[in-house]
């Protein structure tokens, strides 16, 4: 009797503990802060805050003035320092459309892309017909390149921890090797568990 009141208990134990999974499907601009980890609204709020102070800072004005033309960008390095994996291109779409959505500069391929695109042209250099072909140096030049870091700063103790973001983005006039905008976002999340 007693094994089977055992059995019994160690059942039931083990059919409640194996709760079944829900999945609930949520709208990508309103993800919650489920691990306290950065997320996809943290990258994308960032983001848009970063470049509209980017864009509303003086090396704007003075650009469109000396120029006369919407100066172009290219996003270059942005480094996960951070005690956590970010994955950093997320962040770099999201500050490149975040760039285009403004329509206030323009914005070249880098890195991989750029070489992509760059093999392509050279293929169509001997397969595409004369009226398509895309010909070699006609690159928009970037006058700007926005490069950067996530860094965070962890403070924990037992079941409690506090988790500080700090995004570095700095914007380099190319052609003269000027720093024309520094700009910073800090993101401070408090987990307990």
């Amino acid at each position: 009797m007693r094994k089977i009141l055992i059995a019994t208990v160690v059942g039931i134990t083990i059919l409640t503990s194996c709760a079944k999974r829900q999945v609930t499907r949520i709208d990508p601009t309103e993800t919650p802060d489920v691990s306290g980890a950065w997320n996809g609204t943290d990258s994308r709020l960032t983001a848009e805050a970063m470049i509209d102070q980017c864009l509303g800072e003086v090396w704007l004005k003075n650009h469109n003035s000396a120029k006369g033309k919407r100066p172009v960008v290219i996003v270059g390095a942005i480094t996960n320092k951070s005690h956590e994996h970010v994955e950093a291109e997320t962040f770099v779409k999201d500050l490149e459309r975040s760039f285009i959505q403004t329509q206030k500069v323009g914005l070249v391929q880098s890195g991989k892309k750029r070489e992509e695109m760059r093999a392509e042209k050279a293929d169509m250099q001997s397969n595409a017909s004369a009226s398509t072909l895309k010909r070699f140096g006609l690159e928009n030049g970037a006058d700007y390149i926005l490069q950067g870091s996530i860094n965070s700063i962890v403070d924990a103790f037992k079941k409690r921890k506090t988790v500080t973001y700090q995004i570095n983005l700095e914007l380099t006039n190319i052609e003269t090797n000027e720093i024309v905008w520094i700009g910073d976002k800090k993101i401070a999340k408090y987990v307990k568990n």
